[in-house]
């Protein structure tokens, strides 16, 4: 029988910590992004008889359905996950939360993580695994702690400016990559989601039809991810559909949050709506540093981000607070470049862009989610934010230290001329493009970035954190 323990202490309290795990999304944000699991069904609590069924990654990549039972549930002190069908001959993980006593008012408290374990196949399976999954433990639980620390001081942040009080939230765009985070982070918080969406669902409201804007006189914050993905090869029909996915609904929803405000009706207090760091167009080969304030740039992204920002006027002039979240390249593996990138730099096939002298401002998914959530309850912050990590890299620096994080050579540039036979105007505008912009808002107000290094985002991200 194998062991593994890890302990994590938190300046909260017993009763905090043990609540957080028995809210909805608090599996979802322990997950990895690098071993993603599919939840094929869970229970709605951790007491004892909950099951949960989930497709988890084998050997070799190969799909395995892991079935785990609660058991030994003692409110605000622990709980069990045990294997009943998986990988594993047997696996135990004990989840152990205690207080602890401090010389200060300020409370804190201990989770620990202990886990035995046995490997199929005795000895021989011992021989060919036992250190791996040492090792893969020793990565995920970092993981999951290093989550839990800044969720906490998030959700304490969120405290302070509000109290007790629990938003109500509404997202678009829920299934997105963004969007999933985001809304286990909030619920994990203790606040309620409404996702709206073309499909019924769990706590949904259906939005089809653009006009029909469903019901928000009961939402404190609706935060706006949704609309047609940029990357792929644009004809004049979809960039079409780039553009009306973003300004339509957004111009429904930011009129519709208006009226309410107008006729003296319970209206939204925010509106957060996604837009991108293309409103300042290509500075790719400008050293200066583009905050907030600067000025719009060229080309089609550009055009689309003004037109998409400026459908929320209608909120703006009602005196909703509107907040333009400017995202730059989110990097997950589960999406995104990030995710296009891996297999050839894991094959030691990447390099660099085009000259690799573009700006690529970028930000890990743990802090994109955390931001939109940090812009959800600061009052002071409107307007324009940019949400990047605070130092830009040029393609060339990205390229080396994603091969140096992966282990591989970097040495096969993709020249810019095939880019643009392959995929046209999109590649000359993204791929080929960038802009070296400062996050000066968040700075200003205070958020704390979990990865402000890249090598340390991409570490994080792909489960590669050099360990002591």
């Amino acid at each position: 029988m194998a062991t593994f323990q890890q302990k994590l202490t938190l300046p909260i309290s017993a009763e905090k910590l043990f609540q957080w795990h028995e809210r909805e999304g608090a599996f979802e944000r322990l997950c990895p992004p690098w071993d993603p699991v599919k939840i094929l069904h869970k229970d709605d609590h951790i007491r004892d008889g909950a099951e949960a069924r989930l497709q988890v990654k084998g050997p070799l990549g190969i799909p395995l359905e892991l079935e785990v039972i609660h058991e030994d549930y003692v409110a605000g002190e622990r709980f069990v996950d045990r294997q009943v069908k998986g990988p594993f001959k047997s696996w135990r993980h004990r989840h152990l939360v205690s207080s602890v006593e401090t010389n200060t008012k300020q409370d804190s408290s201990t989770l620990t993580d202990h886990i035995d374990y046995q490997l199929p196949l005795g000895f021989l399976g011992q021989l060919g695994g036992g250190s791996m999954v040492k090792s893969r433990l020793s990565q995920l639980f970092n993981y999951r702690h290093e989550v839990m620390k800044h969720d906490f001081l998030l959700h304490s942040l969120c405290e302070e400016n509000i109290g007790n009080e629990k938003l109500h939230v509404a997202i678009s765009g829920a299934s997105g990559l963004i969007g999933q985070a985001l809304h286990a982070l909030f619920t994990t918080g203790g606040h309620k989601v409404t996702v709206f969406s073309r499909s019924p669902g769990p706590h949904t409201r259906v939005w089809k039809d653009v006009d029909q804007v469903p019901k928000l006189d009961d939402i404190d914050v609706v935060i706006h991810l949704a609309g047609e993905s940029i990357a792929q090869r644009w004809s004049t029909a979809k960039k079409k559909a780039i553009l009306e996915s973003r300004v339509h609904r957004t111009q429904a929803i930011s009129t519709a949050i208006a009226e309410l405000k107008k006729a003296g009706k319970s209206a939204p207090k925010a509106l957060i709506c996604a837009s991108g760091v293309g409103y300042y167009g290509d500075c790719s080969h400008q050293d200066e540093v583009v905050d907030e304030s600067g000025p719009l740039g060229q080309g089609f992204l550009a055009e689309v981000c003004k037109a998409w920002e400026a459908a929320c006027e209608p909120a703006r002039s009602a005196g909703i607070r509107v907040v333009n979240a400017r995202i730059g390249v989110v990097l997950a593996p589960q999406g995104g470049a990030l995710a296009k990138l891996l297999l050839p730099f894991s094959l030691g096939l990447g390099g660099p862009v085009g000259d690799g002298k573009q700006w690529m401002s970028w930000i890990s998914l743990h802090d994109v989610v955390a931001a939109l959530y940090y812009c959800s309850f600061n009052p002071d912050l409107s307007g324009a934010v940019n949400l990047s990590a605070p130092q830009a890299v040029t393609n060339a620096d990205f390229s080396q230290t994603l091969a140096r994080v992966l282990k591989r050579p970097a040495f096969l540039p993709a020249p810019a001329f095939a880019l643009k036979l392959v995929f046209g105007e999109m590649a000359k505008e993204t791929i080929l493009s960038g802009q070296r912009v400062k996050p000066q808002k968040l700075i200003d107000q205070g958020y704390t970035f979990l990865h402000s290094s890249l090598e340390e985002a991409l570490r994080f991200e792909l489960g590669r954190v050099k360990l002591s």
